[in-house]
């Protein structure tokens, strides 16, 4: 019998699975195809975006599903052009039609796009929307210490989780203990490195393969899960889907967990969080 899962609880008191699909460069009219085969393979947690322009494919292979409303955590993000509060209002009511939803368990700011100087005051919104009921939870994505500190400062709210580049050779230290120190959940987008670093063949990961009988993505999957991480990596091919779930039924020694995590060499492959607009 398959492992469940595991799950981790929020600050606000919701539970989110630790494993879920990301659809991030999944091509809209693929998406319901590519999410179906996801949900069918087993997944429950899908992290989609409003800027990915795959809301609606995503939805539509909720829709078809068969899949209870309650068993599926669904996450989506507020872009940086729509920040702000009334955009905010009217961007977040999109997606949801998008989605086919009357509800998302998770709303993020994606960047902090800081040179706008409109994240507090959109954070300010996602209070209102997640009072509503319409999202069950609410957090950022790209944070780094100085944009949480300040919304610690000028809002009501923490947020439930911070979504951000995370992999073994960027697993961001300082951002990731700040947050956790605050009770924020942290998520990990481009898990894998994303192919621009050789981490399947880093002799830490192949080792640990080896051990196994498992992948290397396994094998950083199985990482991400042991450190505490939010995973959701993301596959157009359904075997590869199953390989990457597939990583319940063995653990990583923490010796072996040690290896991966001194491959650290802050390898950011995405965008600066500080530029980004």
């Amino acid at each position: 019998m398959t492992k469940p899962v595991p799950t981790l609880t929020l600050n606000d008191g919701h539970t989110i699975p630790q494993l879920g699909f990301g659809v991030f460069k999944v091509d809209p009219p693929a998406t319901t195809r590519i999410v179906t085969d996801a949900l069918e393979v087993g997944y429950r947690h899908i992290d989609t975006a409003a800027a990915y322009g795959n809301e609606a494919g995503v939805g539509d292979a909720l829709a078809n599903s068969g899949i209870d409303r309650a068993e599926l955590f669904v996450t989506t993000k507020l872009y940086n052009d729509r920040q702000g509060t009334q955009s905010a209002f009217d961007a977040f009511d999109e997606s949801l039609e998008k989605l086919g939803l009357d509800y998302v368990d998770l709303y993020l700011i994606h960047w902090p796009s800081p040179a706008q100087d409109r994240y507090v005051e959109s954070w300010k919104a996602l209070e209102q929307i997640q009072a509503s009921g319409r999202a069950r939870s609410i957090g950022v994505s790209n944070f780094l210490v100085p944009h949480l500190k300040r919304l610690f400062g000028e809002t009501d709210v923490v947020p439930a989780v911070n979504q951000i580049e995370l992999h073994p050779a960027h697993q961001q230290p300082e951002v990731t203990a700040f947050s956790r120190a605050h009770g924020i959940q942290v998520e990990a987008w481009g898990p894998l490195g994303q192919g621009k670093y050789p981490l399947f063949e880093a002799t830490a990961v192949a080792v640990a393969a080896e051990a196994h009988g498992a992948t290397p993505a396994q094998v950083i999957i199985r990482w991400h899960l042991q450190t505490g991480n939010i995973v959701f990596p993301k596959s157009n091919r359904r075997e590869r889907m199953a390989e990457n779930f597939d990583v319940l039924g063995f653990e990583l020694s923490p010796s072996e967990v040690a290896a991966i995590s001194a491959l650290e060499r802050a390898g950011r492959v995405g965008g600066d969080p500080n530029t980004v607009e």
